[in-house]
């Protein structure tokens, strides 16, 4: 503000800063509600309607077997905040046709797993994501498996491989992976968001009048604002969870080294570009190679549901397919020219 010193700062207001600081400390008190299902007592296993954590948790998950007797690739996708696995069905029915068996399970905390819209430590995200995919390629030995997360799910499959080795994981497809994490927030919303979590943790709030489209495919926006499992109401503690996951992943973009596809929408408002572009700016120099980039200009968040959203999976299917060579679309040559316009 024109005019003032701040070491000339009245006396009362010196006294409201002091006694805000203080407040502050108090408040740092509380913390947010992280669920803790107990110790990892337990075998993971693979059940016809459901996979068993090492803590002792059901979550549901769906499968859609490819035409083909044999599958040439197994997919294991991991839904965003607050969807569930039915988010991957029309992809995974449009793969099936193209020899690609898929499978989805409901993440905990979310969909039909239990502790509905709670949020657990991060480390158990990744365990899950881990434990999952393995008994998944047990299932299917010598079938290249790939695992596909949309969004959060980009970002516990991000972290999870880098920091824990999955030999059976032949390579990642990151789908406007949730890498908007604190160093790239204004700093007045990351102190926002961390009062609210450690004062009123479980307020729910919702997106309702933020004006973000999160994709084109209206019909399908419709849909899941009538799913009773699309979790509507957030609490905040959950938020902050998320933040921490994003905080994780994109720190783990610096280690990232597992083969890769990196979907971007041009018109994403949710994780935007500030953001995605210092993940793209991190990723090992020595591990170049191993990541294809595929931007697509007029793609929202929810590419993979997007209207045109079938150039998204048939870029998914030629990459599976032969990961070295150019995408069908030019999404990966779009790319190129956009990071190289950037340096």
């Amino acid at each position: 503000m024109r005019g003032y010193d701040k070491h000339l700062a009245k006396p009362s207001s010196r006294l409201s800063i002091i006694l805000s600081i203080i407040t502050l400390f108090v408040l740092s008190g509380c913390a947010p509600q992280l669920i803790d299902p107990g110790p990892l007592k337990w075998t993971p296993e693979l059940h016809p309607t459901h996979f068993a954590t090492r803590d002792g948790l059901s979550l549901p998950y769906q499968s859609w077997s490819a035409k083909d007797e044999k599958p040439k690739a197994i997919l294991v996708a991991l839904h965003g905040f607050n969807d569930y696995s039915a988010f991957f069905e029309d992809p995974a029915t449009f793969m099936q046709a193209h020899g690609i068996t898929s499978y989805a399970y409901d993440q905990r905390g979310f969909g039909g797993a239990g502790f509905r819209g709670r949020w657990f430590e991060n480390a158990r995200y990744r365990m899950d994501a881990r434990d999952f995919t393995q008994l998944i390629a047990e299932k299917h030995p010598g079938i290249p498996l790939y695992i596909l997360g949309e969004s959060m799910g980009g970002a516990v499959a991000m972290t999870m491989l880098s920091e824990q080795d999955a030999p059976w994981v032949t390579g990642a497809i990151l789908s406007a992976p949730a890498v908007w994490g604190r160093e790239s927030m204004p700093w007045a919303q990351s102190a926002l968001l961390w009062l609210s979590a450690h004062t009123m943790p479980s307020v729910p709030m919702s997106g309702r009048g933020l004006k973000i489209q999160p994709s084109d495919n209206i019909e399908m926006l419709i849909a899941l604002g009538r799913d009773p499992l699309i979790i509507k109401g957030t609490r905040v503690d959950a938020i902050n969870g998320l933040v921490d996951l994003m905080d994780d992943a994109l720190a783990a973009s610096r280690t990232f080294s597992a083969r890769s596809l990196i979907l971007y929408g041009g018109r994403d408002e949710i994780v935007k570009a500030g953001p995605t572009r210092m993940m793209f700016e991190r990723l090992p120099k020595d591990a170049k190679d191993k990541h294809q980039i595929a931007i697509y200009p007029k793609a929202y968040h929810m590419l993979l549901r997007d209207l045109d959203a079938k150039t998204v999976w048939t870029d998914i299917i030629a990459w599976t397919d032969s990961p070295d060579t150019r995408l069908p679309s030019g999404a990966d040559k779009r790319a190129e020219e956009y990071l190289s316009s950037s340096q």
